[in-house]
């Protein structure tokens, strides 16, 4: 089985956080019918919404300036129900793909990801290789996504060369 670890490009990243009568509007700026559940991303033309906590939600785009998503979702939010930060610099991104990227995956992290449990759409923060990090799959190939903390991206893509070359992929 072959797997791929690539870097993404600088994302922008917007946390925010909403009371609950915010969500539809919030949704909308983004261009989404709805807000993900728990431990899903929803995903609309230009970015991707992660759901990462009870009261946390967290835009991701490759495309989309982190200033553009923040002002979206401020002119969505009355004032008193919710906030929106600008985090692009707090984590950066990679992506693992391929038969093996699950594999790999499963000797440095402690989530079930196996596809009944974890599958497209699916986010989580969890730890990799002891680090602190968020990963949803893109797709059924299969496609992780990976944001980590950049003083940590060393260690972690270290981790996961050393997982693929054990797994005789690359």
């Amino acid at each position: 089985m072959t797997a791929e670890l690539n870097p993404l490009p600088r994302l922008a990243q917007v946390s925010f956080r909403i009371t609950g009568q915010s969500a539809a509007a919030a949704a909308a700026a983004l261009g989404l019918g709805a807000l993900p559940g728990a431990n899903r991303f929803e995903r609309g033309d230009r970015l991707a919404v992660l759901w990462i906590g009870p009261d946390e939600l967290l835009a991701v785009s490759s495309v989309r300036d982190a200033a553009g998503i923040e002002a979206a979702l401020r002119g969505a939010i009355p004032p008193g129900e919710g906030v929106a930060v600008d985090v692009s610099a707090n984590r950066v991104g990679f992506e693992l793909t391929g038969a093996g990227a699950r594999e790999v995956l499963t000797t440095c992290c402690a989530i079930d990801l196996h596809p009944r449990v974890f599958g497209p759409g699916s986010c989580v923060s969890t730890l990799v290789a002891r680090a602190p990090a968020i990963i949803f799959q893109t797709d059924e190939r299969p496609a992780y996504r990976l944001l980590v903390r950049p003083s940590f991206a060393p260690y972690v893509t270290q981790w996961l060369v050393d997982g693929l070359a054990g797994a005789g992929q690359r």
